[in-house]
Parts: C-alpha cells; structure tokens; sequence
C-alpha cells in the first residue's frame, strides 16, 4: 500500500488559529446531505438542508445533527418536540439547494411532502428517513447539536448525495442493491 504524504499544519503556540485551513481539512470527510424538517411554533413546515448528520447509540437508537446558533430557524427547531432527518438521494441535489436559502422563501410550495410522526414533513425519494422525538441539546461552540431518538425509519437501494471538498457528488451504489 502506498503512502501519502501529510501536510500537517502545526502552528506555533502563540499563532493564531488557521480558520480557513481547519474548514478545508474538514471537507475532505465526505459527508451525506440531509434536509432536517419539523412544524414550527404556528404549524407551519420548517426544513434546512445540513450534512452534520450522525449516528450517536443504536441502543436506544439515537441521531445527531447540528445548527448555527445565528440560524433563523434556530427557534423553530429549538421548540420542536419532534424532527426527521430525510437524506437526500444522487438526484434530489436542487432540493437540497433550495432549502439551503434563507426562510423568506417558501420552501414547502408545491413539495409533495407527507406527514409523519408529530407532524413533521417527509420528503419523497429519500436515499433514508429518520422520524424522531427530540430528546437533548448540548452547546457545541457556535451550534447547538440536536439529539432525537428514533423512532421509525425507512430506506431504499437509491445511490446518495454526497458533499466532499466543497462539491456536491454522488455516491456509487452498492454492488449487492
């Protein structure tokens, strides 16, 4: 096996924190991209695209995500007592665009969505859908990181919207479906 270089960025004790550097370090994990939904406080759909999606515990069966602190949709999710994350497939990459603009676009009109559990919206041809209760929020810096429990899911054979290195890609499918 081959072995590649590092470029290791070990600055000085006293120089100051290379933002941009760590930014660009993080963007080469490849991530999923997800549409998180839920009913704002007067019931109306609420979604963002976000690809600070994990997995915390599968026994309980536990998700996280995270949020901006300065989002304006921090009060709507905040008050949420449920959520679903809805991963995105290979070809659903201008919904993700869409709900990546700012709330003053109504971002819902004429989406086929259903509802699902406590009401939240459910996007169709979804790679993956997680339903879930919020459970805890944690402070993390300039985000709060968003923890629900499962409570259904499904999922199909489709091949998935990815994010890596500042672009969007897709994702190969898996030989066996």
């Amino acid at each position: 096996m081959a072995e590649s270089k590092l470029n290791r960025q070990t600055p000085a004790r006293d120089a100051p924190f290379d933002g941009r550097g760590y930014r660009q370090a993080l963007g080469r994990y490849a991530t999923g991209i997800t549409i998180v939904t839920a009913l704002g406080p007067s019931g109306n759909p609420v979604g963002l695209t976000a690809n600070s999606f994990n997995s915390v515990s599968l026994d309980p069966p536990l998700v996280l995500w995270s949020l901006a602190k300065n989002s304006s949709n921090l009060a709507a999710f905040a008050h949420a007592d449920h959520f679903a994350v809805n991963v995105l497939a290979a070809d659903q990459l201008d919904l993700s665009n869409l709900f990546a603009k700012p709330d003053s676009v109504n971002k819902f009109a004429g989406l086929d969505y259903q509802p699902g559990l406590g009401g939240v919206p459910l996007l169709p041809d979804c790679v993956a859908r997680f339903q879930c209760r919020f459970q805890f929020t944690y402070e993390g810096g300039d985000h709060l990181i968003f923890v629900g429990r499962v409570l259904a899911f499904d999922e199909t054979d489709r091949s998935a919207l990815i994010f890596h290195r500042g672009r969007y890609a897709i994702s190969e499918p898996h030989p066996d479906g």
